[in-house]
């Protein structure tokens, strides 16, 4: 069905500020309840935050995400359209394209698009029209899917995956080393921004990358980040990365170099992370792995880890 609403009839405008958050949030979505915080952190701004109103009724919206202080967006979040039988993709586009020229700078490219989903989304024909017109609309700029990933979490009612005894812990307080080793895991990695990066970068380039735009970001404490080792004084396996993110308690990274891979110790590097967390008497933790990176994901579930959501990804190079 076509929409009897043209983007002619329709306000299209940045929100007020904090005064119009529930104006802004009558269109439902998972992370609704942070957008408050997130305009008092300065993560996102009232000028970021756009909404197509017909009347009082709000059409479609479009937010983007930034590090407290940032002045210019880092992600793409949020872009819903009203859900019904009513087409609203031409009122969504016509927003997207208004707002973007207003927010993002003149020639750059847009930053990366993220949007979580039901874990069913594909099964659900509903859903599944719902998150293709969403799709539909980035794409129309240019935007294609680079990856889907699967969101994951442990609960402290599913116990403790178990240690592995072959394997000694130490912190990762020197970021050189572990640089070397995030640059050592990347040989034969699955995970699909890690190849992007891969294209463009040399491998040591890439992990400084990573380790510089998200790793040095956390405020939680470096003492929890762990290498494994074989033994006491062996040599190191690999490392993980337990941490906490501007929203909850995560296993941030995980990697075993090469010539280690396939022993298991996967599962050792993911106990130890979690072990960790669950000290710190934590409701929940979050991580996250691409859908095809299967030898991660059974990882997760044999620590116990449930897959209560998806993610979609998507990029305009």
């Amino acid at each position: 069905m076509n929409s009897s609403i043209s983007p002619a009839d329709v306000t299209i405008r940045p929100i007020t500020g904090a005064d119009e958050i529930a104006l802004f949030n009558r269109l439902p979505y998972t992370i609704n309840h942070e957008l408050a915080d997130d305009l008092v952190a300065q993560r996102r701004r009232p000028e970021w935050m756009w909404v197509a109103l017909h009347g009082d009724r709000v059409l479609a919206r479009v937010a983007w995400w930034g590090r407290g202080g940032d002045s210019t967006p880092l992600l793409l979040d949020i872009l819903d359209i009203e859900d019904g039988a009513e087409d609203l993709t031409d009122v969504a586009q016509a927003l997207y394209d208004t707002a973007a020229k207003q927010v993002l700078p003149s020639g750059t490219t847009p930053p990366e698009y993220g949007r979580f989903l039901p874990a069913d989304w594909r099964e659900d024909p509903d859903t599944y029209l719902a998150v293709r017109r969403r799709m539909g609309v980035l794409e129309n700029t240019g935007a294609h899917l680079t990856v889907e990933r699967l969101r994951l979490e442990w609960r402290p009612g599913g116990g403790l995956p178990a240690p592995d005894a072959r394997l000694a812990f130490r912190p990762a307080l020197d970021t050189d080393e572990l640089v070397a080793l995030m640059t050592r895991t990347l040989d034969g990695t699955l995970d699909a921004h890690s190849r992007t990066d891969l294209a463009q970068m040399s491998p040591h380039e890439a992990a400084v990358k990573h380790y510089e735009q998200e790793l040095a970001t956390f405020s939680s404490p470096r003492q929890w980040w762990r290498i494994g080792t074989l033994g006491e004084d062996g040599e190191p396996i690999g490392f993980v990365v337990p941490a906490r993110n501007t929203y909850h308690p995560v296993i941030a990274y995980l990697g075993v170099v090469p010539e280690h891979r396939g022993h298991g110790y996967v599962d050792g590097l993911l106990a130890e992370g979690t072990r960790i967390l669950a000290a710190e008497d934590v409701p929940r933790i979050r991580a996250a792995t691409d859908l095809g990176n299967v030898p991660m994901a059974n990882a997760f579930a044999r620590a116990g880890y449930v897959n209560f959501e998806r993610a979609i990804n998507m990029a305009w190079q």
